[in-house]
């Protein structure tokens, strides 16, 4: 499990935050560090996942889960494992310039982080 400080998110009304709306509290911290764990990539890379508009489709994914009767917990740590499961295809691939194969969290995880760097740059 991540130790280091969770950043807050800087998007509250919309990503993974604004999604979860009365779950949003509850869930940030349990997300923030189970896609962290999933990926190996650092809590503020992850944090401009949440906050990006795949964030906000991952948060439809722990909603689904919720919907189903899990609890917030179960809810993250399965559609971290569905999007784990997936990979990314030809068409992802060509269209974000993710590798072929990637689990597509870690893609859109490290996707998200580029893209953010180049409209820094």
């Amino acid at each position: 499990m991540t130790t280091n400080q969770i950043p807050a998110t800087n998007n509250d009304a919309w990503g993974f935050f604004g999604t979860m709306n009365e779950h949003a509290e509850a869930a940030w911290p349990l997300a923030m560090n189970a896609v962290a764990d999933a990926t190996g990539q650092s809590l503020e890379t992850v944090r401009i996942f949440m906050d990006s508009r795949h964030g906000r489709h991952f948060a439809d994914s722990v909603l689904n889960q919720m919907y189903q009767g899990a609890s917030i917990e179960e809810a993250v740590a399965a559609a971290t494992q569905q999007w784990m499961g997936w990979t990314i295809g030809r068409t992802t691939s060509k269209d974000y310039g993710i590798p072929r194969g990637l689990p597509y969290l870690t893609g859109f995880v490290i996707h998200c982080e580029i893209a953010e760097e180049a409209l820094a740059a």
